[in-house]
């Protein structure tokens, strides 16, 4: 970015807008609703932006960041440990609105991150639907588990809500299946997703729903994003093991079930986590390493638009991977 760039931060609360500029030191407030957010719009559209620093704040950003999108003008969603991360680094303690806000700016100006398009109406609508779907598994693991302990008196209330709960959960189920067969391009990429052993609705919908950039990216970058590729932690003579952490934690542990599977129903996984462990990996570790593998081929899968052939894959194992 030149010296002529302006950033700007905007940190969102549930009612409110904060808004700073890096070439400024003035910062505006707007309410978070409908006449609100189009007066920010406009007032951020005037200043002609390089760039538009959001946190992720669940989903009280997302109004905003899709009228920012809609009138394209180049808006980021960041994660917030990165960008509380880089104000200590600044020296800054101090957390308010309007410092939270000159922080983003500055994060913006500094850090340049990537503009990515944001997903639209119906892609956020289906994340929805799959947060709805985790928080009704919860509950129903806390009510199973509840009702093998309960007194006579409570366990047929529970009983009933652990009914209602799979009623509620089948119902998502559906809407999200309904969801993807109503758009061809979804469609298409839920059959090839599907196609391979070890990969069912859940995994399929989650990966297309929270995982927009599968088969835009390269193996390490699309490893790197979701979490599964191993990070270095070495300094000076200290050599110290290689883990994973960060990216999407949602993303993660639809892939663990989908290894997990993968390892007995599919040739490719179980021989490849049968290999690492004849070397002497870990379970954990081998485990890890099939969840990145089935997440490099279902990557290279949406890159090349190709369904599953066991033999071509296991043939040709290596070259069918984007580098």
């Amino acid at each position: 970015m030149t010296e002529e760039a302006v950033c700007v931060g905007v940190d969102v609360a549930k009612n409110t807008l904060d808004l700073a500029v890096s070439n400024s030191k003035e910062t505006r407030q707007f309410d978070n609703d409908h006449d609100g957010i189009t007066s920010a719009v406009r007032y951020i559209a005037d200043l002609k932006p390089t760039i538009i620093i959001l946190e992720a704040t669940g989903h009280f950003e997302m109004p905003l960041a899709a009228a920012l999108q809609t009138s394209n003008l180049p808006v980021v969603i960041v994660n917030p440990r990165q960008v509380r991360d880089f104000a200590r680094a600044t020296g800054v303690l101090a957390k308010t609105d309007s410092i939270d806000a000159r922080i983003l700016a500055l994060f913006g100006l500094q850090i340049k991150p990537e503009v990515r398009l944001l997903p639209d109406q119906k892609a956020r609508e289906m994340g929805s639907l799959l947060s709805r779907r985790r928080q009704l598994i919860e509950m129903l693991t806390s009510e199973h588990n509840r009702v093998l302990q309960a007194d006579d008196s409570v366990r047929p209330g529970i009983k009933i809500h652990i009914r209602w709960l799979e009623k509620a959960i089948s119902t998502i189920n559906d809407d999200l299946d309904r969801q993807i067969r109503s758009s061809p391009s979804w469609r298409e990429k839920d059959d090839l997703l599907k196609s391979v052993p070890g990969v069912g609705k859940v995994v399929s919908t989650t990966l297309l729903v929270e995982l927009p950039e599968l088969g835009q990216l390269n193996r390490r970058q699309i490893a790197a994003l979701v979490g599964v590729a191993p990070l270095n932690r070495d300094s000076g003579t200290m050599r110290g093991k290689r883990t994973v952490w960060g990216g999407r934690a949602k993303l993660r542990a639809v892939l663990y079930m989908g290894a997990l599977v993968g390892i007995r129903y599919n040739s490719v996984i179980a021989a490849f986590y049968e290999r690492l462990l004849k070397a002497g990996k870990a379970k954990k570790v081998a485990l890890v390493a099939c969840m990145r593998k089935l997440l490099t081929i279902l990557n290279a899968m949406i890159r090349s638009n190709t369904a599953w052939r066991e033999l071509q894959w296991r043939q040709n194992e290596d070259s069918c991977f984007p580098r």
